[in-house]
């Protein structure tokens, strides 16, 4: 499975403070940690590519996984911030350039003491964001922690499977409201109180 993260950015809605991006068009992945935590066997490199196509080289240069049937649990750090009382907004682009049958492309949002060289699938997150596709399993996750346990929304969003560069975003509002977007365009919203199992089921009176 190959897949190319071309953009990847971080803000929150007040004043538009940017918290974290890359596009590598200056990276050259020094600042992105591997885990170590799986045998180096199993564990995939990653490159510098602008892909098959491309009409900018430099532009569309993005990080991309080298070789098939691999692990990638790549980290890298930023300065700590709060989302609250803000618009909190993830979003960054995937590319697959080979139909793929199952792989992975999302994004987590980690604290900012995260185990770096034994990160894992079982590492806490806040936010789990992105494509995946295994089999009949074609959805954008969108995953929330509270408390420890992590919800995934209710909603299943479908995900792109061709062979193109494909933008996601996610928006959280302060106000408990959320959407999800695919190459500027709205495929899913409402709340987080309807669409995650987040807060218990009201007792009747």
């Amino acid at each position: 499975m190959h897949h190319f993260l071309f953009l990847l950015a971080i803000f929150a809605i007040s004043y538009a403070t940017e918290y974290f991006r890359d596009d590598f068009t200056v990276s050259n992945l020094d600042r992105w940690v591997g885990s170590s935590k799986r045998p180096s066997n199993e564990r995939g490199a990653l490159d510098l590519s602008a892909g098959k196509c491309f009409t900018d080289q430099a532009v569309e240069t993005g990080m991309r996984t080298s070789e098939d049937a691999r692990f990638y649990a790549y980290t890298t750090t930023f300065a700590p911030f709060s989302n609250k009382g803000k618009t909190l907004i993830l979003q960054f682009s995937v590319k697959h350039e080979q139909s793929i049958d199952c792989g992975g492309g999302y994004l987590k949002l980690h604290a900012a003491d995260l185990d770096q060289a034994n990160y894992n699938g079982d590492s806490e997150y806040y936010v789990m964001f992105g494509p995946d596709i295994c089999g009949s399993t074609r959805r954008v996750h969108f995953i929330l922690n509270n408390q420890g346990a992590n919800h995934l929304i209710t909603k299943t969003i479908p995900c792109e499977t061709d062979t193109y560069t494909h933008v996601y975003t996610m928006v959280l509002k302060p106000d408990n409201t959320y959407s999800v977007l695919i190459d500027g365009t709205q495929k899913e919203h409402g709340t987080l109180e309807e669409d995650w199992s987040i807060l218990k089921p009201k007792k009747n009176q």
